[in-house]
């Protein structure tokens, strides 16, 4: 089915497992071949198309503190502080557990 539609990332390969489920490999291929688009449509397209909304598949996402994220905050936090003519806060003070 892939060869029919646009699938980027895991999200469209999990959107198309569940509309192959939901109407069949025989109506999404009817609807891509319906699309008029100057390449492969869209999975949003193709539901559009077969009248149908696919669920969301995204869950919590965790938060993730990264070395370089910290340095880039540190960073604005100190230029913020140079221009209001106060003191830059310590690194880690502002952290929310």
């Amino acid at each position: 089915m892939e060869h029919l539609v646009r699938v980027q990332n895991e999200r469209d390969r999990r959107t198309l497992a569940w509309l192959r489920g939901h109407v069949g490999d025989a109506a999404i291929e009817a609807a891509a071949q319906r699309y008029a688009g100057p390449a492969k449509p869209y999975l949003s397209a193709v539901c559009r198309m077969l009248g149908v909304t696919a669920p969301q598949f995204d869950g919590p996402r965790r938060r993730v503190a990264s070395a370089t994220a910290e340095q880039s905050l540190a960073t604005i936090r100190q230029i913020l502080a140079a221009r209001s003519g106060r003191r830059p806060p310590i690194p880690g003070a502002l952290r929310r557990p």
